[in-house]
């Protein structure tokens, strides 16, 4: 007669008196604990329970005390992942001390938002027999709601620090580096609620849990060794290109500077000179590496046709550029592709520009925030996503941010890319962790499409990354260095991620709105 009991007051009573010194802390640590997980920290292991202070603290709060606490963790967390930003703003873009910290601060308060919903969401899942689905489900919905809006920064999900992990990281190519987020957040959850003897009541049982967790990890590891397998002893016909990367090393507070064209230029053809020996056939230098307007400066352009002739190689690089239309000049972060044999021409416009560092969002608003690139006005966005190519080499352009968006990546290889080439500066970054952090995402990237990447940065990391995320070579920072490999550029199957794009993704986000409109009814229901 009583059998529903449990399920009606089973749990405590929400408390509303005011949260405890101690329950702050636990957020925080789990805050701390998330940026501890990711580069150059390399304590990636605790990432698997990083959340699990974080939803202790959470037990019998109601959901406006647990978004505090969500957002206590998330600025914690956020504070000390992003702080470089402070150096970009102000070493870099020319900002005084406080509107630098100001902007940082702003964006931090934003981002703790999405850390704040998923604790609020979670003490919505009081007396569900599915609380272990719905947590990392929840967390996986914010992390793409996180990526995409606001023009989206995916910077850091919790999936990437496992970026060193090649047997975990290859569910990649199935659902985006999201599938991996969700499998940290389920352990989490578990070993939670397994230490918070949660069980036994009405929140589910040990034994379902236990065999959902197991079946989860096993899969997950179970289809990475076969996909690390696989490569090894995949007969298929391999086609070589020998390539080099050229790392300037060139000094951003002078890289724009017209007194240091001609030795800029001399650094790089030097350089360049000295990978003849290695016989390279394609040569590779960084996001923006010719400081001025390739295609109409007198002085330097010629050198690079003859330097594409001396060579005998196919020279990719990048360099501001503009087109006039109607009387108004628009800019565009452009990466060019010579050929020695023909002396074509080809070029890829930037899709996704950088806010506050190409071109400033709402600047009617933000009068006071000046653009980090000095070269030109802002920067416009091209208008397709196309890779450029010579013989055998397909080449899918990513130009520094965009290498962090699954999307361009992704574009380029259904069109044909056999290589993404990602050309960066992340000399904005300083001595920071953000180049450990920025070259931990492009490894997903070969991942999710099962091809090979070559990163050329001005001050690194440059590095070669195969198709199942091993960085192959990997140069130092703030070095002028050549970095050689020979990269497989031939063609995989497409993957299911290279096809279908975040199907897993969208399709948990499906499942947590489905529970959140249940949440709401029962409780209007309810009232």
């Amino acid at each position: 007669m009583n059998h529903k009991r449990p399920i009606v007051h089973n749990t405590s009573p929400l408390s509303k008196a005011p949260i405890s010194t101690r329950r702050v802390l636990l957020a925080l640590l789990s805050g701390l604990m998330l940026t501890a997980a990711f580069p150059p920290a390399k304590f990636e292991w605790i990432a698997w329970f990083a959340l699990v202070p974080l939803l202790g603290s959470l037990k019998n709060q109601s959901p406006s005390q647990a978004f505090k606490l969500g957002f206590y963790a998330g600025l914690a967390h956020y504070l000390t992942l992003i702080y470089w930003i402070v150096v970009v703003l102000g070493h870099y873009g020319n900002l005084n001390f406080v509107a630098s910290l100001g902007t940082f601060l702003l964006l931090c308060l934003y981002l703790a938002l999405y850390p704040a919903l998923f604790t609020t969401l979670c003490t919505w899942l009081k007396g569900s027999r599915s609380v272990l689905i719905f947590i990392p489900a929840f967390w996986v919905s914010l992390e793409y709601l996180r990526a995409h809006l606001l023009t989206g920064f995916p910077w850091c999900l919790l999936g990437h620090t496992q970026y060193t992990h090649l047997n975990i990281i290859q569910i990649a190519d199935l659902s985006g580096v999201y599938g991996l987020s969700f499998v940290i957040v389920l352990v989490n959850g578990f070993i939670y609620r397994l230490i918070s003897k949660d069980y036994g009541k009405a929140g589910g049982s040990l034994k379902w849990d236990v065999l959902l967790v197991v079946i989860v990890i096993a899969g997950t590891l179970g289809y990475g060794h076969y996909c690390l397998l696989k490569e090894q002893t995949n007969n298929r016909s391999r086609r070589y290109l020998r390539t080099a990367i050229i790392q300037g090393n060139i000094d951003q507070s002078i890289k724009w500077d017209p007194a240091y064209q001609t030795e800029t230029m001399k650094t790089y053809q030097g350089l360049t000179r000295s990978t003849y020996d290695f016989r390279p056939g394609l040569i590779v230098w960084p996001e923006t590496s010719l400081p001025f307007f390739f295609q109409n400066n007198r002085e330097f352009s010629p050198g690079m046709f003859s330097l594409a002739e001396e060579s005998g190689e196919s020279l990719l690089f990048g360099s501001p550029a503009y087109k006039r239309t109607d009387g108004i000049t628009r800019y565009y972060n452009r990466a060019y592709l010579i050929s020695p044999e023909t002396q074509t021409v080809q070029y890829y416009d930037k899709v996704h520009l950088v806010p506050f560092g190409e071109y400033v969002p709402l600047k009617k608003f933000l009068f006071f925030v000046s653009r980090l690139v000095p070269a030109a006005g802002d920067f416009q966005s091209g208008n397709k996503v196309m890779p450029l190519s010579q013989g055998d080499l397909s080449a899918g352009v990513l130009i520094c941010f965009e290498a962090i968006f699954p999307e361009p990546a992704r574009t380029h290889v259904r069109e044909g890319a056999n290589i993404l080439v990602n050309l960066t500066n992340d000399a904005w970054f300083g001595m920071t962790s953000a180049p450990y952090q920025h070259l931990s995402m492009a490894v997903f990237r070969a991942v999710e499409n099962r091809t090979p990447m070559v990163r050329a940065a001005n001050t690194g990391f440059s590095a070669f990354i195969g198709r199942q995320g091993n960085i192959l070579e990997q140069g130092t920072l703030f070095n002028k260095e050549v970095i050689k490999a020979s990269v497989d550029i031939s063609r995989s199957p497409s993957t299911f991620y290279t096809c279908f794009g975040d199907l897993f993704a969208l399709f948990v986000i499906f499942v947590s709105i489905i529970r959140i409109i249940v949440y709401l009814w029962k409780t209007h229901k309810g009232h």
